[in-house]
């Protein structure tokens, strides 16, 4: 992993294994897709942050704020200093996800454990029913980093300027041949297809698919640099459907090849699929169709 841009985001499973009672100054949390996985086993002593109940105002469609997002994290025994370790199902979607949150609000020492929940139960480790209790922590209210964010007005200029985006999600759902995604209803939009201008890249091909892993430095950079022409000196937007694929192409692209100015468009394509008049390009990417 020393080979990585931000390396030391990083920790392995053995990392964790070490560091399972250091609960004065490091808090794991287990982030998932199935919010019901985390009460069948779990890393010991590690907090679940449920993606939907902690991080979302259902009534204005967006994130707690800086005052719920500081009474989270003292509930789950979080101060400011404290090291948050994260990990979860789906090779570390959610995981990435609620690390791009604390991002969002500044946590400084957010790390993920590579190979998230697969590769821990793959290697036979602990797992256990026993909820934690920590004293509550002290956390001063913080405000968001947009700087990491972007909005549907952004990602319209960004268009607009031939800027470079990254479309995470499957071939069927760029091409424009899925509207919705099965037993997801709340996730369906009314066209198919994908920003103009954007590449494909889905988030997938930067895991390894036996282990979980992130993928070598190396191979990163031939999909992102040399396949898409990426370049980590301009700004890049990533997108998916609701924003939790796209934050695990955030942190790859941040953190793991360093660019320099990447950003998440949460509101995604349930957002821009169901605006009035906002341009949809269907079919491969237009540089693929010469």
């Amino acid at each position: 992993m020393a080979d990585y841009a931000h390396s030391e985001v990083l920790v392995s499973t053995d990392w964790v294994a070490d560091h399972l009672d250091d609960t004065d100054s490091i808090r794991i949390v287990e982030s998932n897709e199935d919010l019901l996985l985390y009460d069948t086993g779990h890393v010991p002593n590690a907090v679940q942050v449920d993606w939907v109940n902690d991080l979302q105002q259902e009534d204005i469609r967006d994130f707690i704020d800086g005052e719920q997002f500081a009474a989270l994290c003292e509930e789950k025994g979080i101060s400011n200093d404290t090291t948050v370790v994260f990990y979860g199902d789906r090779n570390n979607w959610w995981a990435c996800y609620a690390f791009w949150v604390f991002k969002l609000y500044g946590h400084d020492a957010c790390r993920i454990m590579n190979g998230g929940r697969k590769k821990w139960t793959e290697e036979d480790r602990p797992l256990t029913k026993e909820v934690p209790e920590f004293p509550r922590g002290s956390y001063a209210v913080p405000e968001q980093d947009l700087s990491i964010r972007a909005f549907r007005d952004q990602v319209y200029q960004h268009m607009e300027e031939d800027g470079p985006m990254v479309d995470v999600r499957s071939p069927e759902e760029f091409r424009g041949e899925i509207t919705h995604l099965p037993d997801m209803p709340e996730e369906s939009s009314m066209r198919g297809g994908h920003i103009p201008g954007a590449s494909n890249v889905p988030w997938s091909r930067a895991v390894d698919d036996v282990d979980g892993t992130f993928q070598p430095r190396e191979t990163l950079e031939e999909i992102y640099l040399e396949e898409q022409g990426l370049n980590p000196d301009e700004e890049t937007i990533a997108y998916c459907r609701i924003g939790e694929r796209s934050s695990h192409t955030w942190f790859v692209l941040k953190y793991l090849l360093g660019f320099d100015d990447v950003r998440n468009y949460d509101g995604s394509w349930t957002e821009w699929g169901n605006l009035v008049g906002m341009p949809i390009e269907t079919g491969d990417a237009q540089s693929d169709k010469a």
